[in-house]
């Protein structure tokens, strides 16, 4: 009989994370990988499938475990609110850990060979439905009167991701939390209010 994997899969999923998120999916050779886990290549490859498949788990935990503050913004009173929420955690989370700064998300695969864009594009994807998340959200805050009528939902959630991949590469080029901070703050100070009770509990 075979014998059984004698490695913690999710420790392994856990390394494999870090080695994606300091070098990206591209830079991240098969042997880091199997470095990082602490195992043979034959267990890993029985594990998780080839690099890809790695991958694409490892996002799943990425989001689940390090992107959980964009579902509790989602659920705040304001517009505004929900925006200082998501900048504000990403300020944080894009340098809590100087040997891999920046994001998973944004930074994975931004540019790379013809074997990369399947995942290329499920990161274009995923991002897509966050922006997607949000402008639902912010139409909402505009039918609440939270947002003014003349808001646009669709380019507030456009602009919000804009400043948070932009905050992600600025973190991968070394900016600490207070600028990245001071930049969240920035983007803030132009939100539009609404005539509701909510916005200008906002403000």
């Amino acid at each position: 009989m075979g014998r059984h994997r004698e490695f913690d899969v999710e420790k392994a999923l856990d390394a494999a994370l870090c080695v994606f998120w300091r070098k990206g999916y591209e830079g991240a050779s098969y042997a880091d990988l199997v470095e990082a886990a602490g195992v043979e290549r034959p267990a890993l490859y029985s594990a998780f499938g080839n690099k890809e498949a790695l991958f694409r788990r490892v996002l799943d935990l990425y989001y689940e475990r390090y992107l959980d503050y964009i579902p509790e913004a989602l659920q705040l009173p304001t517009a505004r609110e929900v925006a200082a929420h998501i900048l504000y955690s990403a300020a944080d989370l894009n340098t809590r850990y100087p040997d891999h700064t920046g994001c998973l998300g944004i930074h994975g695969v931004l540019a790379g060979s013809d074997e990369a864009e399947p995942v290329r594009q499920a990161l274009i994807d995923a991002r897509a439905a966050g922006e997607a998340q949000l402008r639902e959200r912010f139409e909402r805050a505009r039918a609440d009167g939270d947002l003014p009528e003349m808001a646009r939902p669709d380019a507030l959630a456009a602009f919000v991701m804009a400043v948070l991949h932009g905050m992600a590469v600025q973190a991968k080029a070394g900016f600490t939390r207070d600028r990245l901070e001071a930049v969240a703050e920035q983007a803030l100070s132009t939100w539009p209010k609404g005539s509701s009770t909510l916005s200008g509990k906002s403000s």
